[in-house]
């Protein structure tokens, strides 16, 4: 739940709530239809005349050609596509709870106004409103950010940034020992450790893809005298430097780079929590150049490390799931060429079935180079998270112009296998 965005400057507490709650089971009570119809732009306009957020989605929505509509319950009308319940009966006011009241930026923008956002919660009785509100309870006891603090580990801190954690000395102690743990598994595959800057110019960034199909989660540029820099969002693309850096053979293959490298994303704010979700990670990255017929024992590699880790540290709750592309959006959101990605999609669906691994397979959750296995958990009170991924880049070696001689003397472009373990 949320204000209507109205511009107005009253205040909400949380000593509002239970009389706000009084009122909603009022309205509840009332059965009041909640009649949809769409307007036109002039019409929506009117509307909300007076109501400024309302009218910078109204100007959105007409810069997309997308139809614009409202609903009304009794004299309240406000923007909204919906669809809602055909009457406000429907919704069950014994499963209702309004819960808390935060600051939230207009549009997760930190440089727009701060408005207040109303939680709230409604289940279908109230035995399952108990069960969920138990289960909060439970969480709380176990909420990281709050045991990272007591057991000084990490903290958070404004004058810092959002999702910017400080690591105090026991926290630091917990990232040798697991760092030191991944390079003496990496060590055993055969991996080769490289370091990268944390910057790079546009020009990379631009030959890689991440502008413009990634800019949405990268830091503004910083501008220079001789172009623009921007700290990097994944480890990818400097390795692909580094093969690119002498001629390969086929015997230089499989080729395996990893790094425990930082990388900057500028997640939302309303998307943020605690090390869950942050803007600046070290992440235990690497890069595997293989011919095709190397793919499959390599990637398979991976997903053995994975659940190595996964057993070692406990973590028994968790999907494999096949992160595939949409048509829809293919040169949008993806890179446009169908026939690598179903051609790509298939090879990595087949390696899992023959390494007997289960997963799921989901639309529109790829990467923009290509599709890969994502490793999907969730917190204590339900809430999803990627814990690792194992990806497949099958646009980036053309790009950069990656090859390697084969055994026939002839050039080939290797594939690239992307895998970040982010448990350890």
């Amino acid at each position: 739940m949320g204000l209507d965005g109205n511009g107005r400057s009253q205040t909400f507490h949380p000593d509002d709530l239970p009389k706000l709650e009084k009122r909603i089971r009022q309205i509840i009570a009332g059965n009041y239809p909640l009649l949809y119809r769409q307007v036109t732009l002039d019409e929506a306009r009117q509307q909300f005349a007076n109501q400024p957020y309302k009218l910078e989605l109204i100007a959105d929505l007409a810069q997309k050609d997308e139809a614009i509509s409202v609903y009304q319950q009794d004299s309240f009308v406000d923007l909204c596509r919906g669809p809602h319940v055909a009457h406000t009966g429907k919704i069950p006011a014994a499963g209702l709870k309004l819960m808390s009241v935060a600051g939230a930026y207009w549009r997760g923008d930190e440089k727009r106004p701060m408005l207040q956002r109303i939680y709230g919660t409604v289940w279908f009785n109230k035995k399952e409103l108990k069960k969920h509100l138990a289960m909060l309870e439970e969480a709380k006891k176990r909420d990281h950010r709050r045991l990272g603090r007591e057991l000084e580990i990490f903290i958070l801190d404004e004058d810092i940034g959002p999702g910017l954690p400080l690591w105090l000395p026991n926290g630091n102690i917990l990232r040798e020992e697991l760092e030191k743990l991944a390079n003496e598994m990496e060590d055993k595959a055969g991996y080769l450790r490289v370091s990268t800057p944390h910057i790079a110019k546009e020009a990379l960034y631009l030959k890689s893809g991440h502008l413009p199909y990634y800019e949405d989660e990268m830091y503004p540029p910083m501008e220079r005298e001789n172009g623009r820099y921007y700290l990097r969002p994944m480890n990818c693309p400097f390795p692909h430097k580094i093969y690119a850096s002498k001629p390969r053979s086929y015997r230089d293959l499989p080729l395996r780079l990893s790094e425990y490298g930082m990388v900057y994303r500028y997640e939302q704010s309303g998307t943020l929590m605690g090390l869950l979700r942050v803007r600046a990670a070290q992440q235990n990255d690497a890069h595997i150049y293989v011919s095709e017929a190397q793919f499959e024992e390599e990637f398979l590699g991976v997903m053995d490390l994975y659940r190595f880790y996964f057993d070692l540290f406990g973590v028994d709750k968790y999907v494999m799931r096949l992160s595939k592309h949409s048509k829809e959006g293919l040169g949008k959101k993806y890179v446009d060429d169908e026939t690598m990605w179903l051609k790509m999609e298939a090879i990595v669906r087949q390696a899992m079935i023959n390494g007997n691994v289960p997963f799921v397979e989901a639309e529109d959750e790829a990467a923009f180079y290509g599709p890969k296995i994502d490793v999907q958990i969730w917190s204590a009170i339900g809430r999803e998270f990627s814990l690792a991924t194992n990806q497949v880049d099958f646009v980036v070696p053309s790009r950069f112009g990656l090859a390697f001689t084969n055994a026939e003397g002839e050039e080939e472009m290797p594939l690239c296998i992307h895998r970040a373990a982010r448990c350890p």
